[in-house]
C-alpha cells in the first residue's frame, strides 16, 4: 500500500471520528459554510500528521484526492480553524476523560519538552514571543532555546490525556502546577526530578489518593527504597518515545503570524497523535 493511500484511508477514518463526535455533542456548522468544520478539523489533523502543520499543504491533498473538493482557501481555512479551536481543545481534555476512564492499569507519566519559535540568532526580531521568560535551557542537547515549552501526561499506552503549555523559561515544577491533574483514585504519577514537590505530591496523595512516584536527586531528604528507584527508571522511559513521535510530527520551523496561531499548530499536533492512536 502506497504512502498516499495509507494517508487516504487515514483521513477518512479521522473524518468520521471527528464527525461523529461533533454529532453526539449536537455541534452544528453554519448553513452558508462550503464545508462542514469536521472538514476543517480532519484537514488540520493530516497537517499536523503528515505536512509539518503546513495547512496549505493539507487542503492541496484533500482537494486533489477528491475527498474534500469543497475544500477552501488557505486564509478562509484559518479563520475557520481559529473559530472552532476552543472547542478542539475541550474534546481533547473530553477523550482524556475517556481514556483515563477506561483504563485498568492506572500508571501514568509526565514529562515535558521543547518548542522553539525561532533560532536564537533571531530572538531580537521574534514577533510571536517576546520576553526573557521565553528563553529556556534544553539540557537533554545542552543548548538554549527561544519559545515554550510542552508539558504533556500520558497513560500506560503512551496515549496523551492531559497537557499545558508554558514559557520556555518555566522550571518543570512550575508547569507540573499548572496542569489540570485530573487523574483517576489510586493512579499512580511518574516523573523526573524536576517534578520535586513535596508539599504538591502529599496534597495529591490525600486529595485525590494519586501516588506520585518522582525521582530523587543524590541530596533529596526523601529517597525511595532502592526498588522503587529501578521502576521509577523504567516507567519513565517510554514517555521519551512518545515525544520522539510528537517532535518528529513538528516542522523545523512552525510558520505562524500569530501567538495564538503558533499555539494552535503545536496543540493540533498532540491532538491529531491522540486521535489516530484512539482510533488504530
Amino acid at each position: 500500500m502506497s504512502d498516499k493511500v495509507k494517508i487516504v484511508n487515514q483521513t477518512i477514518c479521522l473524518f468520521v471520528f471527528i464527525d461523529d463526535i461533533f454529532k453526539s455533542i449536537g455541534h452544528l456548522t453554519d448553513k452558508r459554510a462550503e464545508c462542514d468544520d469536521s472538514e476543517i478539523l480532519t484537514t488540520a489533523m493530516i497537517a499536523a500528521l503528515h505536512y509539518g502543520g503546513n495547512h496549505s499543504d493539507a487542503i492541496g491533498f484533500v482537494k486533489e484526492t477528491g475527498l474534500m473538493p469543497k475544500m477552501i482557501g488557505e486564509s478562509r481555512f484559518n479563520r475557520r480553524l481559529h473559530n472552532i479551536a476552543d472547542l478542539a481543545v475541550n474534546l481533547f481534555f473530553q477523550l482524556g476523560e475517556v481514556i483515563k476512564s477506561l483504563d485498568e492499569d492506572l500508571t501514568y507519566r509526565i514529562d515535558s519538552f521543547p518548542v522553539k519559535s525561532c533560532h536564537n540568532i533571531r530572538i531580537s526580531r521574534s514577533k510571536l514571543f517576546k520576553g526573557k521568560e521565553f528563553r529556556g535551557y534544553n539540557a537533554s542537547k545542552r543548548e538554549y532555546f527561544y519559545g515554550i515549552k510542552v508539558f504533556v501526561i500520558t497513560n500506560k499506552d503512551n496515549k496523551p490525556v492531559e497537557y499545558t503549555f508554558t514559557p520556555g523559561a518555566w522550571g518543570e515544577i512550575d508547569g507540573f502546577r499548572q496542569m489540570p491533574l485530573q487523574l483517576p483514585k489510586s493512579a499512580t504519577l511518574f516523573g523526573d526530578s524536576g517534578f520535586t514537590d513535596y508539599s504538591h505530591e502529599q496534597d495529591l496523595k490525600e486529595g485525590q489518593n494519586v501516588d506520585m512516584k518522582i525521582a530523587r536527586k543524590k541530596n533529596s531528604k526523601k529517597q525511595h527504597a532502592p526498588w522503587w528507584n529501578y521502576i521509577i527508571n523504567v516507567e519513565r522511559k517510554p514517555i521519551e518515545s512518545t515525544f520522539s513521535e510528537l517532535t518528529a510530527l513538528l516542522a523545523r520551523k512552525i510558520h505562524a503570524v500569530t501567538q495564538k496561531g503558533f499555539l494552535l499548530k503545536v496543540f493540533l499536533m498532540l491532538f491529531a497523535h491522540l486521535i489516530d492512536q484512539f482510533i488504530n
